[in-house]
């Protein structure tokens, strides 16, 4: 509480996930909920998985245009949008709102009233994809590496607490997987699967980026293994497993924190950076990196497809990394003291 940068960063990006899942109600172009020949439907659940649309407004073929379509095809219908009206997948067409002229393409689409950070090239709103975009981002990030600190923690803590040839064995697997690297087994991994997905590049960045937080783990059960408390445990005979992951685990955990809250940040720059070279989250996911990557040959012409992705990514890293600083400062006794 006392680091005051580290605090901003965590409102940062706790109204960065905020506006992550809620991002279907911010900005898009399907109502958040409606009535429909006498039933209520939520169509912008369709933002988070395109199965979820209900299949009535398929059958009526509204063609993901529900303005006009509504009150054309059931005059008592009645709907709540969000309150930016732009779609993160398609290009708002003429007289499509009221009021609302259709969206620039290619260079024209610099900024404006209606398009507050621009469009790309095919005239899909820049201040849209951003916003649905960092649902992927954060996905990336707390998925990888939720699975990075479950395999960490378990294989640290066995190694850690048992010792012996069970530390060797476990020590040796974690020095292999560390000479794996992440980037070349994703682009290995695209080039093998026929449709690859966001979450088969969460599943790789998670299953190779566990070593750094085993080695922490270890390394903290094998200092506290030692301390009375444990010595005491076992003289009332608690058994092994309870004291792993009940009584040394829970004071274990305030170190092991910092590299994944350093792992999560790492995560959003590499699906970034994929993202940018055309490797990441296919369409039609947005991604920060893919409208990096659309600005890359037009940098000139359209600057916004480049700066205000750029600022996000640098912010939401930023803030991650100023995050595991003052976890760090608050949890090592040595830097408190040398304050």
């Amino acid at each position: 509480m006392r680091r005051r940068l580290a605090m901003l960063a965590l409102v940062y990006v706790v109204a960065l996930a905020v506006i992550a899942v809620f991002s279907p109600m911010i900005v898009g172009t399907k109502p958040i909920v409606c009535r429909y020949k006498g039933q209520i439907y939520f169509p912008a659940l369709a933002y988070y998985n395109r199965s979820w649309e209900p299949a009535v407004f398929q059958r009526d073929r509204f063609r993901n245009v529900y303005v006009g379509n509504l009150k054309e095809k059931d005059p008592d219908s009645w709907a709540i949008w969000p309150p930016l009206y732009q779609d993160p997948n398609r290009r708002v067409r003429e007289g499509e709102w009221p009021g609302q002229p259709e969206n620039p393409t290619r260079d024209e689409g610099s900024p404006n009233r209606f398009n507050w950070l621009g469009t790309n090239r095919a005239g899909v709103d820049v201040l849209a994809q951003m916003v649905h975009g960092a649902r992927t981002a954060l996905l990336v990030g707390f998925v990888s590496m939720g699975i990075a600190a479950s395999i960490g923690v378990v294989v640290g803590a066995l190694a850690g607490y048992f010792g012996g040839w069970i530390d060797m064995a476990l020590s040796r697997l974690i020095e292999v997987v560390m000479c794996i690297p992440a980037l070349v087994l994703i682009l290995a991994l695209i080039a093998i699967l026929e449709r690859p997905t966001i979450w088969h590049l969460m599943a790789v960045l998670g299953v190779t980026g566990w070593t750094g937080i085993a080695r922490l783990t270890r390394a903290e059960f094998l200092r506290l293994k030692e301390l009375d408390y444990v010595t005491a445990a076992r003289a009332l005979g608690v058994g092994q497993s309870q004291i792993m992951f009940r009584h040394v685990l829970r004071n274990a955990m305030a170190p092991v924190l910092v590299p994944i809250t350093f792992g999560i940040a790492s995560a959003i720059l590499t699906e970034s950076a994929l993202s940018f070279l055309g490797f990441g989250s296919p369409p039609p996911n947005p991604s920060w990196g893919t409208l990096l990557n659309a600005g890359r040959s037009a940098i000139q012409q359209m600057w916004w497809l480049i700066v205000f992705p750029g600022i996000a990514i640098f912010l939401t890293v930023l803030a991650y990394n100023l995050i595991g600083e003052g976890l760090q400062e608050a949890t090592d006794p040595r830097l408190s003291e040398a304050d």
